[in-house]
């Protein structure tokens, strides 16, 4: 099947081939940046929220949805990688679900949270835009959502700062990897205007700095459904 390199379906495929290395690195410890900084950070925002219930979409291996689990905290993890989800529940997530966002977006997650959490999953241009519009449907009222993404300043780099697709690469992440995942970036403008079209407004923004660099390790946003 011929995937066109710079889609939200190469994404996914990708990650579909690198799925175990990814479940063995994230388990490791062997992200430096997730050890000192982004893990902790976005722990630490979904539990301010002190939600009794979390939907963690594009949950990976599981990781999130065991710390919060541990922190008491009913937890439903969705990934579109089958084999993620399989590792999620042998790990110990109560309730793993395997759904693409483009299923979410079309109503067939019939649940709502207290929090939705995305921790480094909206890679996409459509899909990410499609289950956006979706998200005041699965949160409670007064409900958050909770997304960590890259910082768009410095995930950059030396390309224009504009929206676009851009090229992924596994750089220091071993030869186990391979076929790197593209990704859509977006600029801090275009990723505020995407969730106030979406019916969603902007409470909060940190910044956790990488204490390497003393740079943006990432941004988190926190935003409620408009009323």
């Amino acid at each position: 099947m011929n995937i066109e390199p710079l889609s939200d379906g190469k994404i996914i495929d990708s990650w579909k081939h690198n799925a175990l290395p990814w479940m063995y690195a994230v388990r490791s410890g062997d992200i430096e940046s997730r050890r000192l900084v982004t893990d902790r950070a976005v722990l630490d925002a979904v539990l301010a929220c002190e939600p009794t219930t979390v939907l963690d979409l594009g949950c990976g291996e599981g990781w999130l949805a065991l710390a919060l689990q541990h922190n008491g905290v009913g937890v439903t993890a969705v990934d579109v990688v089958p084999a993620l989800v399989l590792a999620a529940t042998q790990a110990g997530v109560v309730d793993g679900r395997v759904l693409s966002y483009e299923e979410i977006a079309a109503g067939q997650l019939k649940l709502s949270a207290d929090v939705v959490v995305c921790n480094f999953s909206l890679l996409g241009k459509e899909s990410v835009e499609g289950l956006l519009r979706a998200i005041p449907a699965l949160l409670k009222l007064n409900g958050s959502l909770i997304v960590q993404t890259l910082h768009p300043v410095v995930a950059c780099g030396d390309l224009p700062y504009v929206d676009g697709w851009r090229t992924g690469s596994w750089a220091g992440f071993g030869e186990a990897f391979s076929d790197a995942p593209p990704w859509y970036f977006r600029t801090l403008h275009a990723w505020l205007e995407l969730m106030w079209t979406s019916g969603l407004t902007l409470q909060e923004m940190r910044e956790p700095l990488d204490p390497r660099t003393g740079k943006p390790a990432s941004v988190i946003f926190r935003a409620h459904m408009r009323g």
